[in-house]
């Protein structure tokens, strides 16, 4: 999760042994390491190490107690490391280290990409021309990532075949009462209406699972992504998951985390939903659409997530000094999905 201020060092963070660390498992490494954390990182602390002749990337797990298959930082290495030798744009992964010994939780070493990131899909900076580029670029990164044959790279025991969508409504109804701090009605709703409606059909593709903006870093002169970031989510799924959740932006406001609602979208150069969609459909090669249901699910379990950094910003355990900001957007996520189940237009007055 990016676009908040950047998490601190967190306790137990020795430079001096990650450095030895590193030294013994890299050869080569010259000059003394600059550590430097991300800003952003709402999941898995990550941190810049710089040396004079190479830059790498650190990514952790957060301290304390975390929810089960929550900050999976191996699986994010294992994925990352299968597409290598696809045309998904992916960091190269440098080593894992399993073990506690080092950082204090299991973590892994990826180069460092160049580029630039975005937290908001309005693209600040960027011209129409540019900013339409982009967008094209995002859907046909997605599309090629759902097209890559999970069993061809490794991946084919990635995730438990069948009933995606049962198992992952399941899933976050779960995480939701194991994170729960306060009351939200918008996301009751959802439990009740979501099993209900369950799309027919299986299909089976790698999924991100956090697919949006934020998560992809662009070329730094040019409208082209060039990697595809945080995958802790990842896992074989419905690629309309990916989709629906891809699309989020264009039903949130700019203050719900960066979305496109109520902005001028065609001044900006930002196609509508469905000229995007369509591409990422063509370039995807598929025949069947995303529906209601899909939007629904993926803004409840975005709404879930915000509401697990609620859990851990209550705890103390959150990454970013601002989690409990980023916490209150529970129950504005779980409102827009219900305006959808409900068919209802969305309302352009941000939840209080």
């Amino acid at each position: 999760m990016t676009g908040l201020s950047a998490p601190p060092p967190p306790p137990g963070l020795n430079e001096s042994r990650v450095d030895g660390f590193l030294r013994s498992q890299i050869p080569g490494l010259a000059g003394v390491p600059k550590f430097t954390p991300i800003v952003g990182g709402q999941s898995n602390p990550t941190y810049f190490v710089d040396y004079d002749d190479r830059s790498l990337v650190l990514r952790k797990q957060p301290r304390g107690e975390l929810l089960p298959s929550a900050h999976a930082v191996d699986r994010e290495y294992r994925v990352m490391a299968a597409l290598a030798a696809t045309g998904v744009p992916v960091p190269r992964m440098v080593l894992f280290h399993p073990e506690r010994d080092v950082v204090g939780t299991p973590f892994f070493v990826m180069e460092r990409v160049q580029g630039r990131v975005f937290g908001q899909y309005a693209l600040p900076g960027c011209g129409p021309a540019e900013r339409r580029a982009m967008y094209e670029s995002m859907a046909d990164t997605m599309a090629r990532l759902h097209r890559v044959d999970p069993t061809a790279v490794g991946l084919g025991d990635f995730g438990k075949p069948g009933n995606y969508f049962a198992r992952q409504v399941v899933r976050w109804a779960r995480q939701w009462e194991m994170s729960r701090t306060r009351p939200n009605p918008w996301l009751e709703r959802l439990i009740e209406w979501l099993p209900a409606h369950l799309p027919e059909g299986e299909e089976v593709a790698i999924c991100h699972g956090d697919f949006r903006m934020g998560n992809l870093m662009f070329h730094p002169t040019e409208p082209r992504v060039v990697a595809v970031l945080d995958w802790e989510l990842s896992t074989l799924g419905h690629p309309l998951a990916d989709v629906a959740y891809n699309a989020m932006a264009w039903r949130t406001l700019p203050t719900e985390y960066g979305g496109l609602l109520g902005l001028d979208r065609a001044s900006l150069g930002i196609p509508d939903e469905t000229a995007y969609l369509e591409r990422y459909y063509t370039a995807a090669g598929r025949v069947d659409r995303a529906r209601p249901f899909h939007f629904a699910f993926a803004l409840f379990r975005f709404a879930v997530i915000f509401e697990g950094i609620a859990a851990r910003a209550a705890a103390g355990n959150a990454a970013a000094a601002d989690a409990a900001t980023a916490g209150r957007l529970g129950p504005a996520f779980a409102r827009r999905a219900v305006e959808i189940v409900e068919g209802r237009p969305p309302d352009l007055n941000p939840l209080d």
